[in-house]
């Protein structure tokens, strides 16, 4: 198991050190070649070397155990470093869009030659890392895998628009390119940040029915009601859960463990990895307010 671990990491290492080496050549080709589709791809592979360098830096750091200051544990830096990315990419975005308008109106002749040479580069390495990857199970090499045949298949349409370049001349093409690279990029970005956004928020997990939890929780013997239930995520995997379930009166003092096992069985159903029960009775008054 430790070697599978040690494997993985080091695969999602070698993934941001090809990705981040190959995005910084591509952004010196980019204006070698006068072509913006190569540019906007650079920014793809810059952001996606942003995304995994984080991957890799947080599957080390979210091994530190929590403490003091973080009792959650690590896990929440992560969507920190999203919003980051997401600043990088959306800046990055829009030069690229400022650049590549105007060229539509007025198009600029290109080195086509040096184009399908980098798209052929570009496929290779983006090929060679998602072979390393496809194969792994953890959550973590497996996105990148997707990322880097995304990124694949954005080197073909670069390829695809060099080899028409070389027999029509059509310069348009590479900022057409571009724009379609570009308003990807944006697409993400956006549905990205409102899912950042809702985990800085704290709103409840995607896919989490709270009422349906509830309910359930009501089917539990001796639970009379529940109130004050919550869920939320540390980083969009690794969720909370915390409810107050009154108990009928009578019940015996025995039982209560039993009913606060039956409720953490229930949580874990919905992956929750934090689950906090609070326990009252008949008429007693709830520690919590509002």
């Amino acid at each position: 198991m430790p070697h599978n671990h040690t494997n993985k990491t080091d695969n999602i290492r070698l993934a941001f050190f090809l990705n981040l080496g190959f995005a910084m050549l591509e952004i010196l080709g980019g204006f070698w070649t006068n072509s913006m589709a190569i540019l906007s791809d650079a920014l793809h592979d810059f952001g996606d070397s942003f995304s995994l360098g984080l991957a890799w830096f947080f599957e080390r750091f979210s091994r530190r155990q929590h403490d003091n200051k973080y009792s959650y544990g690590y896990k929440r830096f992560s969507v920190l470093g999203a919003f980051f990315n997401i600043i990088v990419l959306f800046g990055g975005s829009l030069f690229v869009l400022c650049e590549a308008v105007p060229r539509l109106l007025k198009p600029e002749s290109i080195h086509t030659p040096g184009m399908a040479a980098f798209a052929i580069v570009g496929i290779g390495v983006n090929g060679f890392v998602m072979l390393r990857l496809r194969k792994q199970h953890a959550m973590n090499a497996r996105v990148v895998a997707l990322h880097m045949l995304e990124d694949m298949l954005g080197w073909v349409a670069v390829l695809i628009v060099s080899i028409a370049l070389l027999f029509t001349g059509l310069y348009i093409l590479d900022p057409l390119l571009s724009i379609i690279i570009t308003a990807v990029i944006l697409l993400n970005v956006i549905r990205n940040l409102k899912k950042t956004a809702a985990l800085f928020l704290q709103a409840g997990p995607e896919n989490i029915p709270i009422n349906e939890i509830e309910y359930q929780l009501l089917q539990i013997n001796n639970v009379n009601s529940v109130h004050h239930t919550h869920a939320w995520s540390l980083d969009g995997e690794h969720h909370v859960l915390t409810t107050h379930i009154v108990i009928r009166e009578g019940t015996p003092s025995a039982e209560i463990p039993k009913i606060k096992a039956q409720v953490r069985e229930l949580g874990r159903k919905y992956n929750f990895i934090h689950i906090t029960v609070e326990t009252e009775f008949g008429d007693e008054s709830c520690s919590m307010q509002g």
